[in-house]
């Protein structure tokens, strides 16, 4: 063992004693809460045994505006920073949906999932140099990794940018960029793409990054050597280790049992990346997993005897144990009473936290019972009612879907009575509907008075001197005006520096306002993202860039696991107003051409999905999310940099609206329903159409998510009594979201006299060249004979069959 002497860290009794206290009542939480979910309380237990003295040793070095990006074994490491409770750690393994009972999810996420909140009840941001910080876990292998970049760039960026550095406007979120983002991951999950993406950019961007490792030699059943090259994940990655004349990583090895050398190499690390924004890789070994990977099922089935038997000998908390006595720190007799004293401590605050959780589900199950006692004597005759009231009495540890079912079912039975405990059974059910909407479905989005939708409308102004500009231009004003603006609006992406993005909206920019806002990255699109995550959850304003749409597909689990959810996920507790742009839409060939709408559509609920027609609504639409304190996804068209548009007087205050289409032309025969791109084609059929008699009446969407919020569409189907759906996603896909959100959702079915049509590409990429494009993707004489058959059917002598 490493004693105290061989390490350059003073060790008091006191502080000795209270990391041990510490410890062991993380180690008895786990091996209760596995018996809770055993006896039934829970649903899925995952607990940090076997993890707690190295999580001791990082909680020493965490201060204050430090954040944590990390997993579902870090309950003692929680603990040790003072951010989470032993009564919070069971609340959220019941589900207890109080945010007060389980602040890092009110419920939602399952048990381990840790986070703290970084807002005020009204969605305004605390001062998060006050307090110690931990972005809201996922369970998804490496998931945390990408988010933990963009936590470590936003120190980078608040030292370097001198608009930033010691700014008011920075002073909620650092102090000089001297804050550390720590990390964790299990072995297995350093096998991730994920985790090998995030370890090179941050050795790229040199930033204060500390990612612990915590190894036990196994991914639930797989050993090492089926995971990682050299069955050693820090010797597959010496490559990165820093080297005087190079950029990289600090690599270090310690074991998990090792109380003071764990405290020696943290202290070493952290205070390299707090002081040059070195980062950092800790690669602890030897760790143990006392109770197994998780509540179902049991590591004795795939580990040896001789395994379990080293497992038992090295816990890391039996060795600190060893090492508390050999020191002097404290007798046996102390180490006892110290573990007696913890157990109660977790066995009382367990049973505090089942009690609050039991009494938040009474109230419903006594008014259901008070119900179905009035049910009862009022149709005493009636057995199924009797024998419902019986079943809901006899409910042990009742939720709320108990009675709901059952008030449910006894009005099913009472529909042909006449009876006032109908309505009373009723009105119930509507107001539990209610609160349980705002227990379980709320804050997808912002409810905050900066949420996106409560952005004013300002439209374009133009005068007879406004000149005719290609779109980049456009896009490269508004940009300009935004950076002027906001010294915390920053851009990352794939060529966006330098040459000023493939299609030049960026032009210019970097030599005008620094490479420190307007950055280069490589091909990394997945770290891209989480880079802007990270960043968002420390007060920025990133604007982060995915070259091409086809390419976003990379990025798709940071984007869905994390930032989408991530404002649910915390029940308002977090967000990250970050701008992903990208350019997609009609283009020739397999790989630059695609519309994967419906496959992000029903990927991102939780991020704005905005899909402007022409670059000043693009303008508009970054003009409106840099106002509001959620994130967006814009779909620039890849076709409309060089068409030309009218350049507004206001360019830098117009904003678009999101979730209200705009009628670009008006008609009365036939309503057509599109976004992006295919607007251009759908009014070069229009003009077609209107030579033969037909008048279509276009809709230009603008935003997918939200999407016409005040159901405009309906209205106008009112007038021409048919539609069509166009776009150039798959069959199926957004034409028919679309669809369902006006036919069903708006109920246009009932002005209907013809079917609705949809119009979409081939269930295939586009071929290449304009051939490819043309007979791939929907085009204007598949919308011209679309909307003609649909008159046809309705007048075949005015418009007699063609083809």
């Amino acid at each position: 063992m490493t004693t105290k002497q061989n390490i350059n860290y003073k060790f008091t009794k006191e502080e000795v004693l209270q990391d041990l206290r510490i410890a062991l009542e993380s180690r008895h939480a786990s091996l209760i809460g596995r018996k809770e979910v055993f006896m039934g309380k829970a649903k899925f237990g995952i607990f940090g045994d076997g993890k707690e003295v190295p999580q001791l040793a990082m909680a020493k070095f965490f201060q204050n505006g430090d954040f944590r990006s990390g997993y579902y074994r870090d309950q003692t490491f929680m603990f040790a920073i003072g951010q989470l409770s032993i009564q919070e750690f069971y609340a959220q393994l019941y589900a207890h949906t109080d945010v007060e009972a389980d602040p890092s999810s009110a419920g939602r996420c399952m048990n381990a999932h840790f986070s703290t909140r970084s807002l005020n009840d009204d969605g305004s941001w605390k001062n998060l140099t006050q307090q110690k910080n931990s972005s809201s876990d996922i369970s998804c292998t490496a998931g945390q990794m990408p988010r933990l970049v963009g936590l470590a760039y936003a120190s980078k960026l608040y030292r370097d940018n001198k608009e930033l550095n010691g700014s008011e406007v920075a002073s909620n979120f650092s102090v000089n960029g001297n804050e550390v983002a720590f990390g964790t991951i299990g072995n297995a999950s350093s096998a991730e793409g994920m985790f090998f993406e995030a370890i090179n950019a941050a050795g790229v961007l040199n930033i204060p990054m500390i990612t612990s490792i915590w190894d036990d030699g196994f991914g639930i059943s797989v050993p090492n050597e089926y995971q990682m090259t050299k069955n050693d994940v820090s010797a597959a990655l010496a490559g990165f280790q820093k080297e005087n004349d190079t950029n990289g990583l600090e690599i270090f090895t310690v074991n998990a049992w090792d109380y003071p050398a764990l405290i020696n190499t943290y202290k070493k690390a952290v205070d390299a990346a707090r002081k040059n924004h070195t980062p950092a890789l800790i690669h602890v070994k030897e760790v143990t997993q006392p109770q197994g990977h998780s509540t179902s099922g049991s590591h004795e089935r795939y580990k040896s005897e001789e395994r379990l038997k080293w497992e038992t000998e090295y816990d890391c908390i039996k060795k600190m144990k060893e090492w508390v006595l050999e020191e002097g720190f404290a007798t046996q007799e102390e180490i006892d009473a110290i573990d007696k004293e913890a157990l109660d401590k977790v066995k009382s605050q367990r049973k505090a936290a089942w009690d609050a959780f039991k009494d938040s589900m009474k109230g419903d199950h006594q008014t259901a019972l008070e119900l179905m006692k009035r049910a009862t004597n009022a149709v005493p005759q009636n057995n199924e009612i009797l024998r419902l009231s019986k079943e809901l009495q006899k409910t042990i540890n009742p939720i709320r879907k108990d009675a709901i079912v059952v008030i449910k079912k006894a009005l099913r039975e009472l529909r042909f009575e006449n009876l006032g405990i109908q309505d009373d059974m009723r009105d119930w059910l509507k107001q539990v509907k209610e609160e349980n909407y705002e227990r379980y479905s709320s804050y997808l989005y912002s409810e905050s008075e900066e949420a996106a939708l409560k952005v004013k409308e300002v439209t374009p102004e133009y005068n007879s001197n406004s000149p005719m500009v290609d779109g980049r231009e456009i896009m490269q004003a508004t940009f300009d005006k935004i950076f002027e603006n906001d010294p915390r609006v920053f851009a990352i992406g794939e060529d966006v520096g330098k040459i000023g993005d493939v299609n030049q909206g960026f032009a210019g920019l970097q030599d005008k306002y620094s490479e420190t806002r307007i950055t280069d990255t490589g091909i990394r699109e997945t770290t891209i993202v989480g880079q802007g995550v990270g960043a968002a959850l420390r007060g920025l304003k990133p604007i982060v860039e995915i070259q091409y749409l086809d390419y976003i597909y990379y990025a798709l689990s940071t984007l869905t696991d994390d930032l989408a959810c991530l404002q649910y996920r915390t029940k308002g507790g977090q967000k990250a107003p970050l701008i992903i742009r990208t350019r997609g839409h009609r283009l020739e060939g397999v790989w630059h051409s695609g519309s994967p709408i419906a496959a992000l559509l029903n990927s991102i609920r939780g991020i704005n999905f905005l899909v402007p027609r022409n670059m000043t609504r693009a303008a508009g639409f970054y003009n409106t999310m840099l106002k509001s304190d959620e994130p967006a996804l814009i779909i620039e068209c890849l076709n409309g940099y060089r068409l030309k548009e009218k350049m507004p007087e206001n360019l830098e205050e117009i904003c678009t609206p999101l979730g209200v289409p705009e009628t670009i032309r008006e008609g009365a025969d036939v309503t057509i329903v599109t976004y992006g791109s295919m607007c251009r084609i759908v009014m070069e059929a229009a003009d077609h159409l209107a030579k033969v008699g037909i008048q279509v009446e276009v809709i230009d969407v603008q935003s997918l998510l939200p999407f016409d919020i005040n159901h405009s569409i309906v209205e106008s189907i009112k007038k021409t009594n048919r539609v069509i759906f166009a776009d150039e996603d798959m069959p199926g896909g957004t034409t028919g979201y679309m669809m369902q959100k006006v036919v069903d959702e708006q109920g246009a079915y009932n002005y209907l006299d013809s079917k609705p049509v949809c119009i979409a590409a081939q269930p295939h990429r586009p071929a290449y060249a304009s051939d490819g494009d043309y007979f791939s993707k929907p085009n204007a004489e598949d919308i011209f004979e679309a909307a003609y058959s649909i008159m046809s059917e309705v007048d075949p002598v005015k418009f007699p069959e063609i083809y």
